[in-house]
């Protein structure tokens, strides 16, 4: 079983027991969560497509952590003018368990 999911404006595909890295959630470390937005859920071969969500359906996961990406180099030069500029941008994500698909 499966389901498609809005979470955070992104769409996943989840499973239960799954771990993912989705952005930041403002919740606790150990905290339960529940995302309505479902958009697909596969259940043994019987698919339910939302229009444009599944009515009833929801998503429970639990937060295991928050923590941050790797850090991601942005430089920008411009070439026989002496511009140059160095940046670095680490993402803040959140990762959680998916412990339970309701249909």
């Amino acid at each position: 079983m499966y389901a498609i999911v809005e979470i955070a404006g992104k769409q996943f595909k989840v499973e239960k027991d799954q771990k993912i890295f989705v952005h930041r959630l403002d919740a606790e470390e150990g905290a339960q969560v529940e995302f309505n937005q479902i958009m697909l859920i596969d259940n043994e071969g019987t698919i339910s497509v939302g229009v444009p969500t599944v009515e009833g359906a929801s998503v429970k996961a639990k937060v295991l952590s928050h923590l941050k990406d790797d850090k991601v180099i942005v430089f920008k030069k411009k070439r026989r003018k002496g511009y140059k500029v160095k940046n670095g941008h680490r993402q803040c994500l959140t990762q959680i368990q998916i412990e339970e698909i309701v249909a």
